[in-house]
């Protein structure tokens, strides 16, 4: 997934209101950058971080410049939550997920269970539907080991037990985290921050649910899938 260009490089000064970043280019610039990430941001979200902002000269937007990329040591991580379904759909067309080749139609946000939308309807001749859900990740507090979610995500735990159904149902259904960051070996559920969504992924696994991590290699240029790297239940 190609990133706007040319890519700006700052400091973080504050983030608030979930949407807003305050920031100072190195340049000396004082700007505020929208933040697509309605997440809490744990870990990329600290004031002198450095940080990555595109520009757009659209005059509907408010604010015309984005943060992409927030520097959390040596990595570089992906905080747009808004890539994550354009990378994967990249990496589908590409036929870069081998889990999930094979099938004739892709079709994004399909209607399902009672009131979700799943990110990916894949469906193909003599073989079942198979239910793709995608989930963006970029918290690592032990070196290595990437987790989700960083805050409650009750709608996340959802999504699990409506996948779940699918699969008693007599389809296939696949939760797929994609890690925007390269320094990940291994991803968890965050029990501590919400016990609810690791009871979720580990019943959602037990009913046949698939769970599949990809991390990515994270440039400022762009953002790929790269490899696939293990679960830890």
């Amino acid at each position: 997934m190609l990133l706007p260009q040319p890519l700006v490089r700052g400091r973080l000064v504050q983030r608030y209101k979930r949407f807003f970043a305050d920031m100072v280019l190195d340049d000396g610039r004082e700007i505020t950058a929208h933040c697509p990430n309605p997440g809490a941001m744990l870990g990329v979200n600290l004031p002198g971080q450095g940080g990555w902002v595109s520009w757009s000269d659209d005059p509907k937007r408010k604010l015309p410049w984005t943060l992409q990329l927030v520097e959390a040591g040596d990595a570089l991580v992906g905080v747009n939550t808004m890539l994550p379904n354009r990378i994967v759909t990249e990496a589908l067309a590409a036929g870069a997920i081998p889990e999930l080749t094979g099938y004739a139609s892709i079709r994004p946000e399909v209607k399902y269970a009672e009131a979700s939308r799943v990110d990916f309807l894949l469906t193909g001749p003599d073989r079942p539907d198979c239910w793709l859900e995608i989930k963006n990740v970029h918290l690592s507090r032990t070196p290595g080991l990437a987790e989700f979610p960083d805050c409650v995500a009750a709608r996340s735990t959802r999504h699990l037990a409506d996948l779940a159904a699918q699969v008693a149902a007599g389809d296939r259904a696949v939760a797929l985290f994609v890690v925007q960051r390269a320094d990940c070996d291994a991803l968890t559920a965050c029990a501590d921050l919400d016990p609810a969504f690791a009871k979720g992924l580990a019943q959602a696994s037990a009913a046949g649910v698939e769970v599949l991590v990809y991390a990515c290699e994270v440039t400022t240029q762009a953002v790929t899938l790269r490899r696939r790297i293990p679960w830890r239940p």
